[in-house]
Order: C-alpha cells, then structure tokens, then sequence
C-alpha cells in the first residue's frame, strides 16, 4: 500500500490536508443537506439534475474551503467566519421562510422587507422546533471549527493555489449546466420542467433550489435580481407601448352591468369538454346548467406557447394570453405585474380567492403563478400526499375531499372559486389508470370493447358527476342561489389519438376546430343565446361587468362580449381571426364572401396590433413600469 502511495506521491500531509478540508466542509455539508431535505417536499425531479446538483455543491464548497486554507490561520478564520456567516444568515432565512410560504427565499423579496414586517416576529415564533435544532447544531459545530481552525503558517505558494482553484472553479462552473441537457428553443409545453430552462430563466424559486442547491442558487439569484440587465424595449417598441396605453377609457355601462354584483363566483376550467361531449346523455348535470344560463355558443379557447391549459388559466387570470411573436410559454412571467388580475380586483371587495385542482403547486408553477396573480392559496389534491394510485385524477374528489370541501363550502363571506378539472385527459385507455377504475364502477365484469370515443365521454361523465357534488353542495350549504358559475373548457380534445373522431363533430380545416363550450349561470338568470364570437380572453371583461367592477379597457386584450360596440371576433396564433361570417388567414380571406377589403384591411390591422400589444407588455413587464411612473399604487410580484 505504501508503494502504491509513493508511486501516486501521496503522502502523510496530503491525509492531513484533506481531514482538514473535510473538518471545514462540514458546516456547509450540513447546511446543504437540510436545504435538500425540506426541498424535498417540492414535487420535481429529473434524471439530469443529480449530477448537476452534486456538482454545484462541490464546487463551491471547495472555493470556499480552497481559498482559506491557503490563507494564514488569523486571516484564513476570519475570511472563514465571514463566509459561513453570510450562508447560515441564507440559510436560517430559507429554513423560516420555505416552511411558512412554501417557497425558497429570493433576493428580490428584500425590496418588500416593510410589508412583511408585521408578521416576520410571529413567523420566526412559529417556526417549527427541529429547524432552530438543526440551525443550533450547524452554528454549534461552525464555533467549534473557528476556535479550533487549522494552522496554516507558511504562506508561499499561497495566491497560486488561490488563483489555481479559482481557475478549476471557473472552469466547472461553466461545464456544469451543460449536464442539466438541452434548452428547449421553441414553444413545448414541458418547458416548465426542462432543467435547463428551469436553470436560465431562474424564476421558479422551488424548482432553481432543487437543481442548484443552497450556494449556486444563492449566486445565481443574487445575479439574476441585481446584476442581469433587464431586456430594454426598442424606441419603436417603447413608442407603441405608450400609445397603447396612453387613453384611460373606463368600460361603459350596459343591459348587462351589475346582474350579478355581490354574488359569489365559481370560475370552472373544464379540462377537455369539447362542444361534442357536451349532451344530455353525457352530461345531463352540465348540460341542465347550460340551458339555465346565457350561453355563448361561437367561444373559441385556443392557446399559444406551451401548455395549452395554463394558456387559458392566463387569459382568464389576466386577460393576456403566452406570447405569439416570440418564444415564451404562458407560465413564464411568475415575476411580472398583472395589477388587474382577476382575483386581485375581487379581492379588493372583500373577496377570497381561492384555486383547486388535482395536480400539485409545482405543476406548471402554479403555486408561484398563482401568488403572483393575487390568489390567496392555491391547492392541489396531490399536495396533500394522501393519495394512492390514480383516485386523486377523479374529478369527484375536487368536491368529495375533506379539506376541499370545507374550503369551498364552509368558509364565511364572499368567494371566488376556480375549479380546473382534469379526468378527461389523455390516455383514453380503459384499461389502465382512471380509465379502469371508471369502466369497472360503470360496468363491472359485463365490460363492453369501448373506443377511444367511447372511453372519452366515459371521462367526461366521471366531470358530470363532480358538476351534480358540486351543485349539491352549494344546495346542502346555502349557496345556491347567491352563487354564479363561469364555465367554459380550456381546449378542444386535441388529444384524442384517433383525430377521425373529431372530424364527426367538428370543422377540422383550419383553427375553427378550437371552438368550445362556455355559459355563465347563475339561479333565476335568464337563459340567453349569444351567437357573437368570442374567446378565453373576452371571459374576464365580460365577468367583470356582470359584477359591477368598473375596469380600464385598454388593461386587457378582449372585451366585454355584451357591449352592443363589440362585434365579436378571435384571432388565432397564426395572425388568422374569424368574425362569424369570415375566416381570414395570412391576410385573405378563405372562407365567406366579401368584397369590402378596406375592413379585412383594419381587421388585420387590429388582430396585428393586440397580438403586438399582448407580447410586448409581457416581455417588458409593462404594468410594473406604467403603474410606477402614474405612482399607482401596486404590489410587487
């Protein structure tokens, strides 16, 4: 063994120096660990991450560990103390804060310190116990490793070695990322939790301290809040912005203004229920909502960017749809200003808002989107790890769980509700996940050969049945009559394997194949047929009139379906628009007749311009700037 050493000139010393580097790494060992235990309860993981993660670790515990073992012991412990003071200062912050909001603490939350005052004492006393147990533990064996820090009396070679290990930091630093694999370029909708996406763009706290660990994401998060310089708006754009935004045109009132003020309000995102599933036979609970209720049967929820229901929770959130002219996908702009959200402009009257779904927080970033948007609390069925197989993809459970229940039912004052469905999402397969579970409930062991079709409005049935529990419960609870539904799906059945399917119900050429249902209902409305186009983005204007909430149009991209002024149009990501009598595509007409060119002239003008307007005040968080410069007062993202 002792030639082996010799052969590899490793000596005693070089033991020496590594228990000595190890005895220093502890304290950051252990402050990592803790940090990836209580991330542990943020539902993400990928394969490309592991290394990625162990690596960034590394690197910087031995910059840290590195450089002041090249130093004099007075000047080395010093260095020492300052650095694990400044991590256990993050740390202990990260450890208060995450379990308490169930986010990672970001630098840009500083700019917010006042507003949090108030509570932080409270927060701090109520930490958990185990969290100051672990905190003491750390500090304890850091006070032990200072008073006892090693010798390091001969200096020469020093600032070599200093310069070497930041040289070899540098190096990997820079090779690292590149482990999390490819960036996607373009628009998909599993941009989300692309690792490397997820490492550039930097602005999801939970999913960043995942990949980075507690040191990288420190650096990375103190770069990107301080030091990248925020994309600037070209004069051409700027111009376009101010224009755009230069009027203040307050929404008249109409026949339909205020009919439902003061009631509460369930916002139902039907995951989807395309116009063909919705039918007496197949949902006979909806589909008696639809006909008490004023029904718009020209609606088109179509999506841009990734992930094409989120895009439709954006629209109705926030009367912005994902970017068209550029690449971004619709849950990217958790750090952006929407000052007038949907649940921030209910929330002004004394609402709550609240979200509920099946899937996790994580998903999408919802959990972050959600907060950003104004919500109160956003839940997820999985959040709650209670679940076993696939029960929780049962759209009955949004109604049927316990604790959803009592939040939807038996809170005091007046709520908004968004309800996003989920079981009839793909696979259509009755023989695996939910698909059995719902064909063994429906027919036993006389089960028939069901079609894609067939297991489709099998699913579709399983939502039926949540809308009768949900009725019920407004019923059971004194609701009913106080309470309006907003109903609508997020996108056609896109997924359906066999596309023939489709071609029975719908017109496929072209984007008129996003036409879905979507009817408000409220008790004792009069049921009313809406023939004028429209789409997700004319869904918050229109609520916010029938409440009675006064808004700035220029604020949004759609309008008021009601207002006798609007004609009714949608124009889709490819630039086309339909009107109801003309389908326009890359600026010419393809179906319906007209002769009058100067309005396909304007039309296009106005369809170019919103989708103009739409990209760019996203891209520059043009609310944030606008509301800052009128001294508005908004709250910080």
């Amino acid at each position: 063994m002792k030639k082996i050493l010799d052969k590899l000139h490793i000596r005693k010393e070089h033991f020496i120096l590594a228990k000595k580097a190890l005895l220093l790494a502890i304290p950051f060992m252990l402050m990592d660990t803790f940090v990836r235990v209580l991330a542990s309860e943020v539902h993400y993981f990928r394969k490309a991450i592991v290394f990625p993660n162990i690596m960034f670790n590394v690197i910087w515990t031995i910059l840290f560990v590195g450089i002041v073992m090249n130093l004099r012991r007075n000047i080395g412990r010093i260095v020492y103390t300052v650095i694990f003071a400044l991590y256990f200062v993050i740390f202990l912050v990260h450890s208060i804060y995450f379990p308490y909001t169930g986010f990672f603490f970001r630098f840009s939350l500083v700019m917010m310190a006042s507003e949090g005052s108030s509570y932080i004492m409270n927060t701090i006393l109520h930490t958990s116990p185990y969290i100051y147990i672990a905190c003491a533990t750390i500090l304890a064996t850091a006070v032990v490793i200072i008073v006892k820090f090693p010798k390091k009396e001969n200096a020469k070679g020093s600032l070599r070695n200093i310069a070497a290990i930041f040289g070899i930091f540098i190096m990997m630093h820079t090779i690292t990322p590149f482990f999390l694999g490819k960036a996607h370029s373009g628009l998909e909708w599993d941009t989300w939790r692309n690792p490397r996406n997820v490492y550039q763009s930097f602005n999801d706290s939970n999913k960043c301290m995942k990949i980075c660990g507690i040191y990288e994401y420190t650096f990375r998060d103190f770069y990107v809040t301080f030091l990248k310089p925020e994309p600037k708006a070209s004069e051409e754009e700027e111009q376009f912005l101010k224009d755009a935004y230069a009027e203040v045109t307050i929404h008249d009132k109409n026949g339909y203004t205020g009919i439902l003020k003061g009631k509460n309000v369930i916002f139902l995102q039907l995951e989807g229920i395309d116009s063909w599933l919705l039918t007496p036979e197949t949902m006979p609970n909806l589909y008696a909502l639809y006909n008490e209720s004023i029904r718009y049967t020209n609606h088109y929820s179509y999506y841009t960017g990734g992930g094409s229901t989120f895009n439709s929770e954006l629209a109705v959130n926030t009367g912005f749809l994902a970017p068209i002219s550029y690449a971004q996908n619709a849950y990217s702009f958790t750090k952006n200003l929407y000052p007038v959200s949907m649940p921030k402009l209910f929330k002004e009257l004394g609402y709550k808002v609240n979200a509920f779904h099946m899937n996790s927080g994580e998903y999408y970033s919802r959990k972050l989107n959600y907060q950003n948007w104004g919500y109160d609390n956003y839940y997820g069925l999985l959040d709650q790890k209670t679940y076993k197989g696939v029960t929780h993809e049962l759209d009955r459970e949004l109604i049927l769980n316990e604790t959803f229940y009592e939040k939807m039912f038996l809170q005091e004052g007046p709520f908004v509700h968004y309800i996003i469905t989920y079981t009839p999402h793909t696979p259509f397969d009755v023989s695996i996940g939910k698909g059995s579970i719902l064909a063994e409930e429906k027919f036993g062991d006389d089960m028939p050969e069901l079609s894609e079709e067939d297991c489709a409005k099998l699913y579709a049935e399983e939502t039926d049945r949540m809308i009768g529990l949900l009725v019920e419960a407004l019923k059971e609870n004194g609701l009913y009559e106080n309470t309006a539904i907003v109903a609508y799906a997020d996108h056609y059945l896109y997924t359906l394997t066999d596309k023939t399917i489709l071609d029975k119900y719908k017109d496929t050429d072209n984007n008129l194949i996003n036409k879905t249902p979507f009817f408000i209902w409220s008790d004792g409305i009069k049921p009313t047929t809406i023939k004028k186009v429209n789409s997700q983005l004319d869904i918050l204007p229109t609520v916010l009139n029938m409440f009675g909430i006064e808004y700035t149009e220029e604020f949004y991209i759609g309008n008021d379906i009601m207002d006798s002024k609007y004609n009714g149009y949608v124009f889709f990501s490819d630039y086309s628009w339909y009107d109801g009598h003309l389908y326009v595509e890359n600026g010419e007409v393809v179906s319906g007749v007209s002769t009058d060119t100067s309005y396909i002239i304007e039309m296009n003008g106005i369809v170019n311009q919103l989708i103009y307007q739409n990209d760019l005040t996203q891209k520059y968080d043009y609310f944030k700037k606008l509301f800052k410069a009128q001294g508005r007062d908004y709250e910080e993202p």
